[in-house]
């Protein structure tokens, strides 16, 4: 009888670091650049330990996810069931726009040196063949505060919780082990955010600034507060966790001062619920207000395989 390969999945959860790179990718459409990159994603593994032996203590990882698109013409195996480019939410003020990406490496560590050679000599192995759309580099910012001064991602789940909520498992056996991400690059306008009374902030975001304690949810027919939009139940009442690695990113001498956002889930309709609630508003007009001060610059989905999956990439 002959036994099932173990699944291995990729580092979805690796712990929080002090800096991080965001890469997306676009792909050329020829037959050369896909058996390059399919190559270079099966050595991802090899890439990695070359680079993160250099400091064992330093948390390294890299985390791949790979678009609709490129998982058709590149990939050529069966695509997760919920896999789709991402979808853009048009409320009646703010709207989370579309942009493209075919490829996601999430880089982090708790050295920015370390991220940089690994991101060089990625990029030398996939050459010409493939395109950078966006390349962010992240920062931890005091005792993980975005920079509109809040402790970000609070919400997460941890311990056993974390596989059960980003692991997709039976339910499509053949994309077991990966894990659904949405990214969106977020510009803050912090001159705005600033002329607000703490207090004002405070109702936006629904935590207290200081302490992070969580203040009590709004009437059901009032406006919400970003922590309950964002928080997600199915039909039976079930909250529905994600798992969220968002870094601060910037430049004061440009002025340039952001959030990169990418969450990590099992199933991507409660991401996708969280924007249409975060956009349009519940009850429909009463959007998240912090989109009043943050603006997404970009939107894009990715399937991140497992581990596994990615090693026999290889095997043309």
């Amino acid at each position: 009888m002959s036994r099932r390969t173990p699944i291995e999945a990729q580092k979805v959860d690796a712990p929080l670091t002090c800096s991080a790179t965001f890469l997306v990718l676009t792909i050329n459409d020829t037959v050369e650049a896909s058996r390059t990159v399919r190559s270079t994603l099966a050595g991802i593994s090899s890439l990695a330990k070359n680079v993160s032996i250099r400091d064992l203590n330093a948390s390294f990882a890299c985390t791949v996810g790979i678009g609709r698109s490129a998982w058709d013409r590149v990939i050529r195996l069966p695509h997760p069931s919920e896999l789709h480019p991402f979808r853009e939410v048009k409320g009646a003020k703010h709207t989370a726009i579309s942009t493209p990406g075919d490829l996601l490496f999430h880089i982090r560590s708790e050295r920015q040196d370390l991220n940089f050679e690994f991101e060089r000599q990625l990029l030398d192995k996939l050459g010409d063949a493939v395109k950078v759309v966006d390349e962010t580099t992240g920062f931890r910012y005091f005792d993980v505060r975005d920079l509109l001064g809040f402790v970000d991602g609070t919400a997460n789940p941890v311990g056993p919780s974390v596989p059960e909520s980003v692991l997709v498992a039976q339910e499509d056996e053949a994309s077991a082990g990966g894990s659904y991400i949405v990214v969106q690059k977020y510009l803050h306008d912090l001159k705005a955010w600033r002329s607000l009374t703490t207090e004002k902030q405070e109702a936006i975001i629904g935590r207290t600034k200081i302490d992070n304690m969580e203040l009590e949810d709004a009437a059901a027919d009032a406006q919400k507060a970003h922590k309950t939009l964002a928080t997600i139940e199915d039909g039976d009442g079930n909250e529905h966790e994600i798992l969220r690695d968002n870094m601060p990113f910037g430049s004061p001498g440009k002025g340039e001062f952001g959030t990169y956002f990418i969450g990590y889930t099992r199933r991507l309709w409660v991401l996708e619920k969280m924007l249409e609630r975060m956009f349009v508003g519940v009850p429909e007009g009463l959007y998240d207000r912090i989109l009043d001060y943050s603006t997404p610059v970009t939107g894009c989905t990715f399937f991140a395989p497992s581990a596994t999956v990615l090693a026999g990439l290889g095997d043309d």
